[in-house]
């Protein structure tokens, strides 16, 4: 189960978290620093089935139902519930690139068009996004215990053009534009993941 501290480089804030798999998918559960907190599960194909993201002021709660993603955001107490067709969401936090990089299952070399929508800042803002997902290489490091494989992804904004890496091995993202992992207490689940 690994554990450990993401830290977001832009506003300089951590992450605690861990994650682990499980009999019917994987978790995710993080808290930040400035109060931002996210419990993300997913289903044996990786689809996010339950998406909780609270916030000091805002919440969400939402997951995917056939084709669509649903969800209600609410603060204080009023809550609005909205739906699009899309494949997740894609929050600050490294468990969203974790999913949705799994719920591809790309070769390397292969890609991926798709819809998500990104919840942005302590407000939790809602954005429906189309991104290119490509898994550029896999590289594999030998390492004291087993071999590690790290793959490289590319994500481009197809509205801007605007491409982004990260490198992710089994459930850990090792770095992404504007993340860094500071600590990782436990290694990362590479062959018990669905």
């Amino acid at each position: 189960m690994p554990r450990g501290t993401y830290r977001h480089l832009e506003p300089d804030l951590e992450e605690r978290f861990q994650c682990a798999p499980g009999a019917g998918g994987w978790r995710y559960v993080g808290e930040r620093s400035d109060g931002v907190r996210v419990d993300l599960v997913v289903d044996a194909r990786w689809r996010q089935m339950r998406v909780e993201l609270a916030g000091p002021d805002w919440w969400i709660r939402g997951g995917v139902s056939g084709h669509d993603l649903i969800w209600v955001r609410g603060g204080g107490p009023e809550a609005t519930e909205r739906s699009v067709r899309a494949l997740g969401f894609l929050g600050e936090s490294p468990g969203f690139l974790v999913a949705v990089s799994r719920s591809l299952r790309l070769e390397p070399g292969g890609h991926a068009d798709i819809r998500l929508v990104q919840i942005t800042g302590t407000a939790l803002s809602a954005l429906t996004v189309d991104r290119r997902w490509r898994l550029a290489e896999v590289t594999t490091y030998e390492t004291e215990t087993e071999p590690l494989p790290v793959a490289r992804y590319e994500v481009a904004d197809l509205a801007t053009g605007e491409v982004q890496v990260f490198h992710l091995a089994g459930d850990v993202v090792l770095d992404a534009p504007g993340i860094e992992l500071a600590d990782l207490e436990t290694p990362p689940s590479l062959a018990s993941l669905p």
